[in-house]
């Protein structure tokens, strides 16, 4: 039964956003809320995406899709719901899984014979189904990928970071060697580097997770970790190599070059809707959000001010000489005609993170110009409006390459070397960050990190990068280079 909540937090509305240095978790969920992005719903732990950010999802969505369908992959969709018996093959997938899976247990009035659990994941569904389209290794490799939602019972949940319904995309390849799968598993890793930093402007670490952090099912997974402004790490992506391990337990198998059966190699991977969390929290600031112009939904919003219909005609006119010029070369600019006082627009614009603000009044007009106002910086500048066409796009690009450095010194900022577990546990004890430390890669080891630490866990580490000296807790040969981080 589904479970319905009314709360006076799901009912009030933000007057005031919180101060991040004041409360960084209620700052978050005050801008996520009274910028419009999401709210809470009457179901326990689900959110209403509003069309703000419903449209930066878009724009997240758009710019990964167009990466993985030039390397050959295609989208299909797959059924939500999945018969009991098909999860319950591989065991340790259904392990790592069981206690977020919702389950549908009658229909029509009727028990049904089976349960059927919405799908957390698809790897069980999809290996059922795909292996009808994959007989010979002439069908191979088999590229495929669904946006979809998915639900994962969660306990405690926020908007966007961690819900029990979330939108994602998951990508679940096939292959006819390990070679080729591996490939596919650092190919996407790359992609999602790519759209973390050339498109949310969040710089990333890339690398492997460790045996205890690995995916249920896989062999390895690697992920990208984003510092968040709070000192916190975000997962903001994960691809995962499985061998043969989901082929093996659902038989998708093919016939080789020397027309023997043999089992396919996969891989699968994903990104979520908690991008869109990682980008609040990595760029915003005590006014709201700032938005990386190359996903903003809005990059350039225009503010017309005027006293009377004489001068608001006047700026309107004015406007109108160079808007379709600057639409033309594909900006998404609004002219915000609402009844609100200049003053009330300004901040909204600011809480809603447009990168660029054009100020326009009637001496703006006179003087053939318009008043360009920078979110990252508040700078004000003139600009001659035969030149905002050209202008424009370099001012956004300008604006991106800052937001990325900004957030990249701050994470370089709060980056720091230990080499013992002592001095690990000091510095988690008054800071956050990243930490990087020698490890020798046993899970008695990471477990007891956790323990002393309170809960800092291995975020990645490079497998190929040449390590020396020893492990921070036990003192044996350290084996890998590892970032240490409290993470959401």
């Amino acid at each position: 039964m589904t479970e319905i909540v009314t709360t006076d937090e799901s009912a009030d509305f933000v007057k005031d956003i919180t101060k991040m240095s004041v409360d960084f978790d209620r700052w978050y969920t005050d801008v996520v809320r009274k910028a419009e992005l999401a709210d809470y719903t009457p179901v326990r732990g689900t959110m209403v995406i509003r069309p703000y950010g419903y449209a930066l999802w878009e724009n997240i969505q758009r710019a990964f899709d167009d990466m993985i369908k030039a390397s050959g992959h295609e989208n299909w969709y797959f059924p939500l719901l999945i018969p009991e018996e098909l999860l319950q093959k591989e065991a340790d997938h259904v392990e790592g899984f069981t206690p977020q899976v919702a389950w549908v247990t009658e229909a029509g009035g009727s028990k049904l014979e089976q349960r059927l659990a919405i799908r957390p994941t698809s790897e069980t569904i999809i290996g059922t189904l795909i292996r009808r389209y994959i007989q010979s290794h002439r069908d191979l490799p088999k590229l495929t990928n669904q946006w979809c939602n998915v639900v994962r019972w969660e306990m405690r949940t926020r908007l966007f970071l961690r819900t029990a319904e979330f939108l994602w995309q998951e990508g679940h390849t096939f292959h006819a060697t390990a070679a080729e799968a591996q490939e596919e598993t650092d190919r996407i890793l790359g992609y999602y580097r790519d759209l973390a930093q050339d498109w949310l402007a969040m710089p990333v670490l890339t690398g492997m997770k460790s045996r205890s952090e690995t995916f249920p099912g896989a062999v390895h997974t690697k992920s990208i970790e984003a510092l968040m402004r709070d000192g916190l790490a975000l997962q903001a992506g994960t691809s995962h190599y499985f061998g043969q391990n989901f082929s093996r337990a659902y038989d998708i198998s093919f016939s080789n070059e020397r027309n023997e059966r043999e089992l396919c190699y996969s891989t699968s991977w994903g990104i979520s809707t908690r991008l869109i969390g990682g980008l609040i929290m990595a760029h915003g600031d005590d006014a709201g959000l700032i938005m990386p112009p190359r996903i903003a939904p809005i990059q350039v919003v225009v503010v017309p001010i005027f006293r009377d219909a004489d001068s608001r005609r006047i700026v309107e006119a004015f406007i109108e000489t160079w808007q379709q010029a600057v639409e033309a070369r594909g900006i998404r600019l609004r002219v915000d005609w609402s009844p609100d006082r200049p003053g009330e627009k300004f901040n909204l614009w600011e809480l809603k993170g447009a990168p660029l603000r054009l100020d326009v009044g009637p001496r703006d007009v006179d003087a053939r110009q318009v008043t360009l106002v920078d979110r990252l910086t508040r700078e004000r500048r003139p600009i001659p409006s035969l030149a905002l066409a050209e202008r424009l796009p370099a001012e956004l690009e300008r604006f991106q390459r800052e937001l990325y450095q900004r957030a990249l010194d701050f994470r370089e900022q709060n980056t720091v070397v230990v080499n013992s577990l002592a001095e690990l546990v000091a510095h988690f004890k008054e800071k956050t960050g990243i930490v990087w430390a020698p490890w020798c890669e046993s899970e008695e080891c990471e477990a007891r990190i956790a323990e002393e630490t309170g809960g800092v866990h291995t975020r990645n580490f490079d497998p190929d990068a040449y390590v020396e000296g020893s492990c921070l807790v036990c003192g044996r040969p350290a084996k890998r280079w590892v970032a240490f981080a409290r993470a959401y």
